[in-house]
């Protein structure tokens, strides 16, 4: 199993780029097999869309008995991606077919990369999307979170068919943080229509119609601040507490 973030090639590992070459076949949403397409020459591509994960997974397995398989998944096959469902059907067929999950990058890592450093100590990743997981239930642990004061990270923070779930997050985040607390909104991580933006959650309703499904949100801990330089906003650092025992 391979993630196929980044989009952009120079940015993948040398395992993952040679798993992908040396498959056979390759299963995977249609979006995420896109960036891979160099790659893909003379081999059996099967894309499918979102809902067939279960269908991918068992298809994978069946072709993995006679042929060298690779299944794609957004950013890192075991975050949100593949991995759980693949294995979970694999327990369930029985067979002893041997797998390889190959780290890759998922959303919170490449967003993080081009904001500075707002991930440097502990921090939760929390997904908005309620098609697996009950809306109260993803209420509550943002609450929970947000009162610890660590950064948390936003996946599948709106589309079409959940516009609201954001607000709902931003505003149990303001039940614990303060206005100022930075926000940062990644779309397109490592993909060349890339887009950043620094915010404030004081402020974030102003960029709401810039967020969508492609887009990472991570909103700061009780410890982050705007990176500066000058008048210019370059990022989000959460300091990793070197300064209370070092003079620099």
């Amino acid at each position: 199993m391979v993630g196929s973030e980044p989009a952009l090639l120079d940015y993948r590992t040398p395992r993952d780029m040679n798993a992908s070459a040396k498959a056979e076949d390759v299963l995977g949403h249609s979006t995420y097999i896109k960036p891979l397409e160099p790659l893909l020459k003379g081999k059996q591509v099967i894309s499918s869309t979102m809902g067939k994960e279960v269908d991918r997974a068992q298809q994978a397995i069946d072709l993995a008995r006679e042929h060298h398989v690779a299944i794609v998944s957004g950013g890192d096959a075991g975050v949100y991606g593949m991995a759980s469902i693949v294995l979970e059907v694999l327990e369930h067929d029985g067979s002893d077919i041997p797998v390889e999950i190959v780290p890759g990058i998922t959303a919170a890592n490449a967003a993080a990369s081009r904001l500075g450093s707002p991930l440097s100590g502990d921090f939760v990743v929390i997904s908005l999307s309620d098609l697996l997981t009950p809306l109260e239930v993803i209420e509550a642990r943002l609450d929970a979170v947000f009162k610890l004061g660590i950064p948390v990270v936003l996946y599948n923070p709106k589309s079409r068919g959940r516009p609201h779930n954001l607000a709902l997050a931003v505003s149990l985040a303001r039940k614990h943080l303060k206005p100022e607390t930075p926000v940062g909104i990644v779309r397109n991580a490592l993909r060349e229509d890339e887009t950043t933006r620094v915010t404030t959650l004081g402020e974030i309703e102003s960029v709401m119609d810039e967020i969508d499904m492609h887009t990472a949100v991570i909103i700061g801990g009780a410890e982050s601040r705007i990176w500066r330089r000058g008048d210019d906003v370059k990022g989000i650092i959460t300091p990793r507490g070197y300064h209370k025992k070092y003079v620099y």
